[in-house]
């Protein structure tokens, strides 16, 4: 497991790079944006390939529950930590 850690360090660190689009409002094909955070909102945008996936989906009814279909920022808004959730589409991209 320790051979792993870098992988993942490197990983996250070019997540954090390459997901979030703050300046930009164009979504490649194939993907959508959603914002994170419990108080500041962060714009991500990830592949839709993540909607099979029950861990996002469990994410999904999370935003349902909390903001029913009106978001405040325009886009999804999931209520969770910007850490938690790219643990989350990290992994989810390693499988």
């Amino acid at each position: 497991m320790g051979f792993r850690l870098p992988r993942i360090v490197n990983a996250k660190q070019s997540l954090k790079r390459t997901l979030p689009f703050s300046e930009t409002k164009v979504v490649p094909k194939g993907h959508f944006a959603v914002y994170v955070g419990e108080t500041e909102k962060k714009r991500f945008v990830v592949p839709i390939s993540f909607l099979k996936h029950p861990s996002f989906q469990n994410l999904l009814s999370q935003a349902e529950e909390e903001f029913g279909f009106n978001h405040p920022m325009g886009a999804v808004t999931i209520p969770c930590g910007e850490e938690a959730f790219i643990d989350l589409t990290c992994s989810l991209r390693a499988q």
